[in-house]
C-alpha cells in the first residue's frame, strides 16, 4: 500500500486482553497498532469496539471493524501494525488499505463456526466413568470436569447445545 507496510493479527478474543501493548513492545518502530473487535457477551449481546491509535479519525479502526462486521465474525479480534512507507495515503486510501488487510488476513485464517455453548450437570457412579468419558469423547466433548466424592462422581461439562443433548439421550 504506497510502501506501508501492513502486518494484521487475527485471534479469537480470548487471546486479545493486552495483545495490543505485546506488539507495540514487538515492533517499536511502528507507527500505529491499529485494532477492531466483536463478541457476544453474557446477555448474547454483540459487543464492538475498535481504535485507530493515533490515525486520523474512523480511518483504522472503522474500516477494520466493518470488515468483521460484514463477514459476521464475533468472538474475534484484528489487530493491524502499521509501518509508515513515506507516502501519505489520504483518508479515504487510508480506510481502504485497512479494510483490505482485514480481507486479506480472513482469507488466509481457518475459521471456526460459533456455537453457543451451555453447561450441564450430572452425576454417575465410579462404574460409569469409563463409559461416560468414552461417550464423551464420541461426541467431542471435551471440556469437563470432574469432582470425586465418597459415592459418585459430579461431572460438569460445558460444551454445544446441540451436542450436550446428544449426550443426554444416550
Amino acid at each position: 500500500m504506497k510502501r506501508s507496510k501492513f502486518i494484521t493479527y487475527l485471534v479469537p478474543i480470548a487471546e486479545y486482553e493486552g495483545l495490543q501493548s505485546k506488539l507495540k513492545n514487538e515492533h517499536p518502530k511502528a507507527n500505529h497498532v491499529v485494532y477492531a473487535l466483536r463478541y457476544l457477551n453474557d446477555y448474547d449481546q454483540i459487543v464492538e469496539n475498535s481504535s485507530d491509535d493515533g490515525e486520523p479519525k474512523g480511518c483504522a479502526g472503522v474500516p477494520a471493524l466493518n470488515v468483521l462486521r460484514g463477514e459476521e465474525l464475533i468472538n474475534v479480534a484484528v489487530l493491524i501494525v502499521r509501518y509508515f512507507g513515506g507516502i501519505k495515503l489520504g483518508t479515504g486510501g487510508m480506510a481502504r488499505a485497512y479494510a483490505l488487510a482485514v480481507k486479506n488476513v480472513l482469507g488466509e485464517a481457518t475459521l471456526v463456526p460459533y456455537e453457543k455453548e451451555t453447561v450441564y450437570m450430572f452425576s454417575t457412579h465410579y462404574n460409569e466413568v469409563d463409559k461416560t468419558l468414552y461417550k464423551l469423547r464420541q461426541l467431542g466433548l471435551s471440556k469437563f470436569e470432574r469432582d470425586f466424592g465418597v459415592d459418585k462422581v459430579v461431572w460438569k461439562l460445558r460444551g454445544s447445545e446441540d451436542k450436550i443433548e446428544i449426550f443426554k439421550k444416550l
